[in-house]
């Protein structure tokens, strides 16, 4: 995190670098504004809001986007280079239906707090302004809120990586800790990435530019965040991992292949980005083999209606259809296993034999169900 500080406005920075009082003309700016720029050109690609007492406001283009996404009014502040600041702001204690609105729109938001007291500003004397620094980047891949989320619906956050022409595909739910990754059978990613579903895909500058690769990924192109090779290291994504599960060997977690670390390593790093350190509580990564579960492409999945029916709602699917759980852990838990059926057959008769007992044991299913129902009310 940086905390940025400088003093309040309405003195500007003349040429020498010394601040002198005055409007903001020209090429200078005010304080306040200083601040906001020395922020937002740590965040480019995300809307910054920037937190002014009880509202988030944003300014220049960041205002005429917010505005239009959220249908609120555009208005002015001040002035900057000989014109006029766009600014628009959203309330601070509902700011999460706004905040929902422009990721659902494709958006990424950095938030961006006070992280003194005002009175501590005070004590500086003068007109200090009150330190600032973003405290959370949100995409679609890494929201938090329960407002936000579908409780009987995984938020997956994944990453696609290629080492040595194998390709590996990872995944994270940050809502959950879920950790998982896969090997796709012959390279084919399509299969994997529909039965994942992610809310926000990762990929490597490199891989989004090759043309085979990016038709191959035509339909998940809205959900895409490419990042700089780098972050998709197999060696780093090694040390990222031993790191994030304090272990000195990773032997226990399966006999994942480079590519697979390199996925993974390139999810922790982008939520160590994103949460600005505070690393939300993850499982081990579970490694799930090609042969595992059966292969269905994006095609006969959408046909088949097995999580979404053809019109994209949930009601009409076999998933809508059959679901009868009362809690979110096991409408996810239900959802996940449909959508990757199982290969093995001694797994299979393994879940028939537990299906059987509890349609058998009625009393014990109902006195279970009640304690489900119990649980739900409590939360």
């Amino acid at each position: 995190m940086v905390e940025i500080m400088v003093a309040d406005e309405p003195s500007t920075i003349s040429e020498s670098g010394q601040l002198v009082a005055g409007n903001s003309l020209g090429p200078r700016s005010t304080p306040m504004l200083a601040q906001y720029f020395a922020i937002k050109k740590t965040h480019p690609e995300s809307l910054l809001f920037f937190r002014m007492g009880d509202f988030y406001e944003m300014f220049f283009d960041d205002a005429v986007v917010a505005a239009g996404v959220l249908n609120i009014a555009l208005t002015k502040r001040g002035r900057h280079e000989g014109a006029e600041v766009p600014m628009c702001g959203v309330p601070v204690h509902s700011h999460q239906s706004y905040l929902h609105r422009l990721i659902k729109n494709g958006h990424r938001v950095a938030i961006c707090e006070q992280i003194e007291d005002p009175s501590e500003a005070r004590k500086r004397g003068g007109k200090a302004l009150v330190k600032r620094a973003v405290d959370r980047v949100v995409t679609p891949g890494t929201l938090i809120e329960d407002s936000l989320l579908d409780a009987r619906s995984n938020n997956h956050l994944a990453a696609i990586a290629r080492v040595g022409g194998e390709f590996a595909l990872a995944w994270i739910d940050i809502s959950t800790g879920v950790f998982g990754s896969a090997v796709p059978p012959q390279g084919d990613l399509s299969a994997t990435l529909s039965q994942v579903s992610p809310g926000e895909l990762l990929a490597p500058e490199s891989l989004a530019d090759d043309p085979l690769f990016a038709t191959s990924l035509i339909d998940w192109k809205p959900l895409l965040t490419c990042l700089p090779a780098t972050c998709f290291d197999s060696l780093a994504g090694e040390r990222r991992l031993k790191r994030a599960f304090g272990v000195t060997s990773l032997d226990a977690f399966g006999e994942f292949g480079r590519a697979e670390w390199a996925a993974c390593g390139a999810l922790l790093d982008y939520l160590a980005l994103t949460q600005k350190g505070r690393m939300p509580r993850l499982l081990p990564p579970r490694q799930q083999t090609a042969t595992a579960v059966m292969a269905i492409d994006a095609a006969t999945r959408r046909n088949l209606e097995i999580t979404a029916a053809l019109d994209g709602g949930r009601e009409m699917s076999l998933l809508g259809i059959i679901d009868r759980t009362l809690t979110g852990a096991g409408a996810r838990l239900l959802a996940s296993r449909l959508s990757a059926p199982l290969t093995d057959p001694v797994e299979i008769s393994g879940r028939l034999d537990m299906v059987q007992w509890f349609l058998s044991a009625s009393k014990v299913r109902e006195r279970i169900r009640h304690a489900l129902r119990v649980c739900k009310l409590s939360l």
